[in-house]
């Protein structure tokens, strides 16, 4: 399975990030570890939401997607709170 997630500073909620994993437990614990250098100054995160693909393809299109104009207006109509 392969997932688009969605995630939330705890501290700063104008902080949002998009990403691709294929592992979503693993990924949300390197975020939180500061593994990643787009989202470590702002840990902890939590999980918004995610959305699973069987194919990957169809994953990184949807993730590029929310990540331009108008794809982030989808998300913030449908995941974000």
């Amino acid at each position: 399975m392969h997932y688009v997630y969605l995630i939330e500073s705890e501290r700063d909620t104008t902080k949002r990030y998009v990403g691709f994993t294929d592992d979503m437990k693993q990924r949300l614990a390197d975020h939180n570890a500061g593994k990643s250098k787009h989202t470590s100054a702002h840990r902890p995160w939590r999980l918004e939401t995610y959305v699973g693909f069987r194919n990957r393809e169809w994953a990184l299109a949807f993730e590029r997607y929310l990540k331009i104009g108008s794809g982030h207006a989808f998300a913030r109509r449908h995941f974000w709170n």
